[in-house]
């Protein structure tokens, strides 16, 4: 007797070989698929033969309606009741697939029929109630003293990553600097496999900046002094390397790593990034504010083209009041490759991702047990969002083909196909490649984070900012934001949940459309200010570790802001 097919087409499966022979005239009425069945003469035998046993085994007896339903759902299987095609029948859950392209055919005319008021969104889309006044107090912070006491010793750093999480290595170990009191020397950059940057610090950073804002609260030097480099035959490599856990908190390097400082003079810790806990003392938060709003600026040819680069978007904006909106666009190849979503590519994109995937990740996607789910990563949000799919919800938001739009990103992957609809859709589109000349990137081509950099500076002084994919960007940019514009980021994260099912709906009105997407810029106004979590990142969320409120306290002179 067989069981459902599981065949695709529903056909059933070849009968045994033992059955193959000494076939009689009942197994052709009865078999399924013309004598590949059971009689049913013989199906009444082994049904009697069952429920004899039964009863001549009582303490069987309490299985008996089990049996009988089960030898019914078999009886009602071999006659054909349940379809085994439908069985295998697989649908696709809504918002599993890139339809975005469909959904866009529909609504472009009228998208392209609402080409007015942009200006207006950009000066009116943010809600005044929820504006707070937050002031910078980085430096006014209880716990930093004027005179540094002797130093216990050197500390040595390797930053990794690019270039967000080389300065969240770098604010993180001025940090334990200060927690130690260590002298900190300038961090060193690793050379990454996937941002194949060689810039060391001074080609992303202004050095002597840094090392002047921090002088007054932590000791840093550019190398390590010849005499103590001698120590170890002029090696830092020989100098010992701690291998702390992520994460580790206040009382780990007092207990473990300073011991090992003050009795080996110096010590590295690589790699460095996220090995401090988020929770730490009041004036060690303060040194990481200190750093990374206030130390840590970009080096001078960095900030004078990225200078340039604002002043012309700004130009360029005149039809609204050179206010723009600025996206990070994540849909590099390496992005999309490590994402194993889907999109329209067929053949040549899984290849070409194929590749990717084992040019960077050599074997992580081909490991054993590894199931990789494309319908369900973009369905719970993780895949990046086509440069169409930006322009379509920003369209959806109110914003009009008047608003100037700068796209911060790497390499798009196939730029030409997916970069064109979001150009039909916002005209008035810049990148570093349309501000700046070919001479004026030239000292920057094949350094990833001075580029990156170059994008950070015109995204931080955007009027709204547009975050697609999360990441060290964003997660840097927004609190940035919140620190220089009293507290209020003006950004737009979407939620991607949502818009999956949404571009997964070629028959949605535009009304709609449009009024789930306005929700969402309201739900992002909400997020707009937001104080800092136990949990959460000052880099993210500077309020109050970083920033203080302003409250207007009468007295009998009249009004006077008082700082808290």
């Amino acid at each position: 007797m067989h069981g459902l097919s599981r065949l695709g087409n529903g056909a059933s499966p070849p009968s045994s070989p033992r059955l193959r022979h000494g076939r009689n005239k009942n197994s052709a009425a009865f078999g399924v698929g013309g004598g590949g069945g059971i009689s049913l003469k013989l199906q009444e035998k082994l049904g009697f033969m069952i429920v004899s046993a039964v009863y001549r085994r009582r303490g069987v007896l309490l299985f008996a309606p089990l049996l009988y339903i089960s030898g019914m759902l078999l009886y009602m299987g071999t006659l054909g009741f349940f379809d085994a095609s439908a069985a295998t029948t697989e649908v696709s859950p809504p918002g599993s697939l890139y339809r975005s392209p469909q959904v866009f055919d529909k609504l472009w005319p009228f998208m392209d029929s609402h080409n007015n008021g942009s200006s207006n969104l950009l000066t009116n889309v943010w809600n005044p109630k929820l504006h707070q006044v937050w002031k910078p107090c980085t430096v006014s912070q209880e716990g930093f003293i004027d005179q540094l006491p002797k130093s216990n010793g050197y500390l040595i750093i390797e930053a990794n990553g690019g270039l967000n999480q080389q300065r969240l290595s770098i604010c993180d170990a001025v940090a334990v600097a200060g927690l130690l009191n260590a002298t900190l020397v300038i961090p060193i950059f690793h050379l990454n496999s996937v941002w194949r940057d060689s810039s060391k610090f001074g080609d992303i950073f202004d050095e002597d900046f840094f090392i002047y804002a921090l002088r007054n609260h932590v000791k840093v030097i550019s190398q390590l002094p010849e005499d103590v480099l001698l120590q170890f035959d002029n090696n830092i490599s020989s100098i010992v390397n701690l291998r702390v856990k992520a994460w580790s908190s206040p009382t780990y390097y007092l207990q473990k790593v300073l011991p090992k400082l003050k009795e080996l003079g110096a010590v590295r810790i690589a790699p460095f990034s996220n090995r401090l806990a988020h929770s730490v003392p009041p004036n060690i938060q303060g040194l990481r504010c200190l750093c990374n709003f206030e130390a840590l600026r970009f080096s001078e040819p960095i900030r004078m083209l990225a200078a340039k680069m604002v002043d012309r978007m700004v130009k360029r904006s005149l039809k609204t009041s050179g206010r723009y909106v600025s996206v990070h666009l994540r849909f590099e190849e390496d992005m999309v490759a490590f994402s194993c979503c889907i999109y329209d590519g067929g053949e040549e994109e899984k290849h070409e991702m194929d590749i990717a995937r084992e040019r960077s990740w050599r074997g992580k996607f081909r490991r054993r047990g590894r199931v990789i789910r494309p319908g369900a990563n973009r369905i719970d949000g993780k895949c990046p969002l086509t440069p169409l799919e930006v322009g379509m919800m920003l369209r959806g938001m109110g914003f009009d083909n008047n608003t100037s739009l700068y796209v911060a990103a790497g390499k798009i992957y196939k730029a030409e196909k997916y970069m064109t609809p979001l150009k039909q859709i916002f005209p008035r589109l810049e990148s570093k490649d349309t501000l700046a000349s070919r001479e004026e990137l030239a000292p920057f081509e094949g350094h990833s984070s001075r580029l990156a950099a170059l994008d950070y500076t015109v995204c931080l002084y955007s009027e709204a900012f547009v975050t697609t994919q999360g990441g060290n960007f964003p997660h840097f940019l927004v609190g940035h934001r919140r620190y220089l514009n009293e507290g209020h980021a003006k950004t737009i994260k979407p939620d991607k949940r949502k818009l999956a099912l949404l571009f997964d709906s070629p028959d949605i009105r535009w009304n709609e459309f449009k009024r789930q997407l306005q929700d969402m810029l309201h739900h992002s106004d909400l997020k707009g200010v937001e104080l800092k979590k136990s949990s959460s990142s000052l880099y993210t969320f500077p309020m109050p570790d970083c920033m203080c409120k302003q409250v207007d306290v009468k007295s009998a002179s009249g009004n006077k802001t008082r700082i808290l």
